[in-house]
């Protein structure tokens, strides 16, 4: 089989149907990945591991930070303790919230706001005030899960130095 033959299976595979999480499989979130196909992983729970990826998804499917995976548990392992299973898509987590099995741990607002598209929410339907803010909002930009974010703000200290360097001018 050509590497592009296998590249489409392996894709139609994760994007299609999927099964839900089983006794053993757990569902987690990707906190990083130290390399080498293998990825830190966070359960409901807040425990913290490291799952592998099987090697039918190297160089095929790529994974980043914020992720929902189900894995399947390894008994030898003592740091690598999972090999992922399939990978959760937006319309996955949907499917698993309407059954009643996704852990309530990870229904904070950065996982609602992944999930669901604030434009197609009817609540945000309304005065023309809600549509221009709307319009300004941002959250259906591309945002890089790989970098964390950090919020920037100028202190009056650095406002005073800036008018001073300007009157100096």
């Amino acid at each position: 089989m050509s590497q592009a033959t296998k590249r489409k299976h392996v894709v139609k595979e994760v994007l299609g149907d999927y099964e839900p999480p089983s006794e053993k499989q757990q569902i987690v979130r990707v906190v990083g990945s130290p390399g080498n196909n293998l990825h830190e992983v966070e359960t409901a729970q807040g425990e913290r591991f490291l799952a592998s990826m099987p090697t039918k998804f190297r160089k095929n499917i790529w994974i980043k930070r914020g992720d929902f995976l189900i894995v399947d548990p390894i008994k030898e392992g003592d740091k690598v303790k999972a090999e992922i299973n399939s990978i959760l898509y937006k319309e996955h987590i949907k499917q698993l919230r309407k059954e009643g099995l996704w852990p309530a741990s990870f229904s904070d607002p950065v996982t609602e706001s992944t999930v669901s598209n604030p434009k197609t929410d009817s609540s945000n339907r309304g005065s023309e005030e809600e549509s221009e803010e709307d319009s300004a909002d941002d959250s259906d930009l591309f945002v890089n899960t790989n970098r964390r974010n950090y919020e920037y703000s100028e202190s009056e200290d650095d406002e005073e130095e800036e008018e001073e360097e300007e009157g100096g001018v």
